[in-house]
Parts: structure tokens; C-alpha cells; sequence
């Protein structure tokens, strides 16, 4: 079965499970608040994926019976399971990366330098306004909270990347400064 669910797949299985029975709206809310930063998905699909997962047998679906009718959509034991397996698992597809800077950047020499440089002091504005946001965050973390040590550690990773892309975008800077 585990073929048959994609990443985006187990990430709704564990935003049930860790936040419980949830609308596709709902998803949508969580997933902007939690992992949307390093795996968006598109809300279409968020309204997809519950009922793919449902067929599986992984979430169960139940319609209000008031009110706008809304599908809650409820982590079943073979959901948690499955996706207790995922999690166990080590491996992992390749990183995608796609980033629109990291295009422009590979077809930097078809223009002039300044443009480039251009592009550069942007990215090193970008990525310091991601490192201050992620480095509040933590700060304002509750610890306590029950996916407290999780968010702390995701917090910690976009701290890195984003210090690393401000690192490297600062010297393409430098570089380009000259002596």
C-alpha cells in the first residue's frame, strides 16, 4: 500500500493524526501553519488526497448532519499504522528543490552582471527575512506543546538553510564587488 500514497499523501495522514479529525479547509489551515514551508501543496489537491486516502481505507469520512453538510475527514488504525510505517522508514526520494533564484542564477551568464548582483542582494533580503521569522518563531515556541520538539527541530533546519543561503548569496555578493 505504501506505493500507492505519495508524500502529500502521509502529510495529511499526519496532520489528522497529530491534530485530529479535520475538513479539507482545515488541512488547508494547518498546512499553511506547519509544513507548507518546505512541502506546499495545492489546495485542489487537498481536497483530493483526504478522499484517495479515504478509499485506501486510511481516513473514514463523515458528513455533518447540520449546517453546510462539511466531509470530516477521521484517521482510521490502518492510517495510523501506515503511516507509523512511513515514518519508520529511512528512505526517502531525492531532494526536490525548486527554487526560481536558483534558475535565474543558472542562466545568470546569458545576461550582464548587475542583474545578477541585483538578484543576489535580494535573495540575501529574502533568506535574512526567513531566518528572522524562523528564529522568532522559536523563541515564541511552546516546548511544551505536544508537537513542540518537532516544531523546534523544523525551526532549527529552516534556520540553517536559511543561514546558509544568506551565507551564499552574500559572497556571490562580495565576489562581485571586486577589490
Amino acid at each position: 500500500m505504501a506505493d500507492d500514497i505519495s508524500v502529500s499523501g502521509y502529510v495529511v495522514l499526519g496532520l489528522i493524526a497529530r491534530y485530529g479529525p479535520m475538513t479539507p479547509y482545515d488541512l488547508k489551515a494547518w498546512l499553511s501553519r506547519s509544513i507548507r514551508w518546505y512541502w506546499p501543496i495545492p489546495h485542489a489537491q487537498l481536497y483530493r488526497y483526504p478522499v484517495r486516502l479515504a478509499e485506501l481505507g486510511l481516513l473514514t469520512e463523515r458528513v455533518e448532519d447540520f449546517g453546510r453538510r462539511r466531509r470530516v475527514f477521521h484517521l482510521t488504525e490502518a492510517g495510523r499504522a501506515a503511516l507509523a510505517e512511513w515514518l519508520a522508514d529511512t528512505e526517502t526520494p531525492d531532494l526536490e528543490t525548486r527554487d526560481p533564484a536558483a534558475v535565474k542564477l543558472a542562466l545568470a551568464d546569458l545576461v550582464e552582471p548587475e542583474p545578477v548582483a541585483e538578484l543576489a542582494r535580494e535573495q540575501v533580503r529574502r533568506h535574512r527575512g526567513w531566518l528572522t521569522t524562523y528564529q522568532q518563531r522559536l523563541a515564541a515556541l511552546d516546548a511544551d506543546a505536544a508537537d513542540g520538539l518537532s516544531r523546534s527541530r523544523m525551526l532549527a533546519f529552516g534556520i540553517a538553510i536559511s543561514q546558509a543561503y544568506v551565507d551564499y548569496w552574500q559572497h556571490l555578493i562580495d565576489d562581485s564587488a571586486g577589490p
